[in-house]
């Protein structure tokens, strides 16, 4: 608990009305998932985000990444229920329906015979919400059903897009039939924006929705945060050569104000741990600037987990090859911290969504920023249409699966959806770029840059 990092960015993300909280890999969502469901930290949230409405609150997990077959079905029963033909909004009815506990399903050991149950009997299913609803409003709580690991619903892309879809069609309906019972959807915004051509009404959850967004001095003050609460007696030291800090619980510390949203005071911090620069002088850049500015994608957004991961390896490269050095990180640490954090980038994209790689990989070993004409020669050359086309349907373990770009025959809209998903950007005057952070692990160079990973 001591080191829930509460960033100001983030509190409208914890507001029981903001149905749908949209961010990338590695941004919290699943943090935030676990922190809802956990009453102690939910506490904590409460108090330090000034969210009152925390307090009163019963939360149910509705999907998530852990094993809860008692609250809704695993990736492999899921999948096993959709192929057999459960609709969507017939399953995630009857997930909500076992949330509010409804003695005929929770005696039930079978998700098919819970799901054919509730389809069965839609006035009862009715009934039941309308029940619920007025309860929780006799007792001032308010019911919260989580969803989080969206992408791990199903294999088939469409598939997914559709169970995605239902979840936010009944989300749409409780917010707007009751007052008491509400969903909150921690979501990539890929995955939001393909369930929207399922159920275009999806929009209009957008007025109330939350993105988990990283500033710079986000990042820095998580990292401050961790050093001030960290299991050893470094932890001790750091506060006492950092004064005002707060212990707002036993064991819990939050940082001096300036140390979270003064830019001034962070770098003057990180200068003492760093150094100023990159290098000799200040022509090779301010480390405080340099490390975010490296990380970030097309999008200008960094991951905590990016940073964070590169300053472990800044800390071990300076270890291993500076220990003699003036500062706790050297400055060839933090890039190659940086060449870490993009390789760990790269893999999770590759995960993510595997059309990402065969989209970039004609580009290795090109510099940019580069002509757009260019990079559509270079996919023509490499038949590249026909590439995703294979690769968007192809079988494991003996299952189709379905995945890829919207528009893998047209390239222009090719590059638009890889900006949309910050993987590129295109400047001012029309070339497209690749910020470092993919950049390096793809292999592709920029003059003066961050040299690329070279297998």
């Amino acid at each position: 608990m001591s080191t829930l990092f509460t960033p100001d960015s983030h509190r409208l993300a914890l507001n029981v009305d903001a149905t749908v909280v949209k961010g990338g890999r590695g941004v919290g969502k699943t943090f935030w998932f676990r922190s809802l469901l956990d009453d102690r930290l939910r506490m904590v949230a409460s108090r330090e985000y000034r969210i009152d409405r925390l307090t009163r609150v019963t939360v149910h997990p509705g999907y998530g990444a852990d094993n809860a077959p008692e609250r809704y079905p695993g990736p492999a029963e899921l999948r096993s229920l959709v192929d057999g033909g459960a609709a969507p909004w017939d399953l995630w009815n009857t997930v909500l329906l076992t949330a509010l506990g409804v003695p005929d399903l929770v005696g039930m050991s079978s998700w098919k015979t819970r799901i054919q149950w509730v389809r069965e009997h839609p006035a009862e299913r009715d009934r039941i919400i309308a029940e619920a609803d007025r309860r929780a409003g006799d007792q001032e709580t308010l019911l919260l059903i989580l969803f989080d690991a969206l992408e791990h619903l199903h294999r088939d892309r469409r598939q997914a897009d559709q169970l995605v879809a239902g979840i936010l069609q009944l989300a749409l309906e409780m917010r707007l039939s009751t007052r008491n019972i509400r969903f909150k959807i921690f979501i990539r915004p890929d995955m939001f924006d393909g369930a929207l051509l399922a159920f275009s009404d999806a929009s209009k959850l957008t007025a109330n929705a939350a993105n988990l967004k990283w500033s710079p001095s986000n990042l820095y003050g998580l990292l401050f945060h961790y050093l001030g609460n960290n299991d050893s007696p470094f932890a001790a030291r750091f506060r006492a050569e950092t004064p005002s800090w707060i212990e707002a619980t036993p064991g819990r510390h939050l940082p001096p104000q300036r140390l979270l949203g003064d830019e001034q005071q962070q770098a003057e911090l990180f200068t003492a741990i760093a150094g100023p620069y990159m290098g000799a002088n200040f022509r090779k850049g301010h480390t405080y600037t340099w490390l975010p500015n490296h990380l970030m994608d097309g999008a200008e957004q960094v991951s905590p987990r990016s940073f964070l991961s590169a300053l472990t390896k800044a800390v071990e490269e300076t270890t291993a090859q500076y220990a003699a050095h003036d500062y706790a990180i050297h400055h060839e640490g933090i890039r190659r911290g940086v060449q870490a954090a993009s390789a760990t980038r790269v893999g999770e994209i590759k995960e993510d969504l595997p059309w990402v790689q065969v989209a970039i990989e004609p580009l290795a070993g090109q510099q940019v920023p580069i002509e757009e004409s260019h990079v559509i020669s270079l996919w023509s050359q490499h038949h590249l249409t026909e590439a995703l086309q294979q690769q968007a349907s192809y079988v494991v373990e003996d299952e189709k699966v379905r995945t890829g770009p919207r528009y893998p025959d047209r390239y222009p809209a090719l590059i638009e959806e890889l900006i949309e998903l910050g993987v590129m950007r295109r400047r001012r005057d029309g070339r497209i770029d690749l910020p470092d952070v993919y950049r390096i692990a793809f292999s592709i160079g920029r003059k003066g840059g961050v040299p690329k990973v070279v297998s």
